[in-house]
């Protein structure tokens, strides 16, 4: 069974899938980290060199990789890989999805502080930031709740929300 955790930046994909694959036995594979090794080069730097439509093509690709190996995984997208091309129908169709679900406030919060660590939000600066998750999450929503199950990540620790996704397996 392959396992998709999908939401906004921020909304805990990675953190919950690390903690959920070493519950369940399984690998975890974050997709913006498979894309890097596979790509031999960042992200920021693929987007700067290459453009943004090479990147959502290799994104899909690795997505589908991904979905079809044998063994059974937990894979971390990235916030964008469910609105592009046909991806959120592939992982429809092959895994079991949850979309990590956080309110605006919850990830601006945890944005605020990762300004460092994600030159998205850095350039985007702090005044311009909650306006900015808003508008992003209002054109990601519709496929985002395509997934199997939802499961909301405010004031919840990893923890609970581990056990909350293993329950609805």
């Amino acid at each position: 069974m392959k396992i998709v955790l999908l939401g906004y930046m921020a909304s805990g994909k990675s953190a919950v899938g690390t903690i959920l694959s070493n519950k369940l036995g399984v690998q975890c594979i974050d997709l913006d980290n498979f894309i890097e090794e596979n790509e031999q080069s960042t992200i920021s730097e693929i987007f700067k060199t290459k453009g943004e439509i090479y990147f959502r093509k290799k994104e899909g690709e690795y997505l589908k990789e991904l979905l079809n190996l044998k063994e059974d995984c937990i894979i971390s997208l990235g916030g964008g890989t469910p609105c592009y091309g046909n991806n959120m129908e592939f992982i429809e169709n092959n895994s079991k999805s949850f979309y990590l679900k956080a309110s605006i406030n919850t990830l601006f919060d945890r944005l605020n502080g990762e300004t460092l660590k994600r030159p998205l939000v850095a350039s985007i600066g702090k005044e311009n930031l909650k306006e900015y998750i808003a508008k992003h999450l209002f054109e990601r929503t519709l496929f985002y709740q395509r997934a199997q199950h939802t499961v909301t990540v405010d004031e919840k620790s990893i923890f609970k929300i581990v056990d909350e996704i293993v329950e609805l397996l």
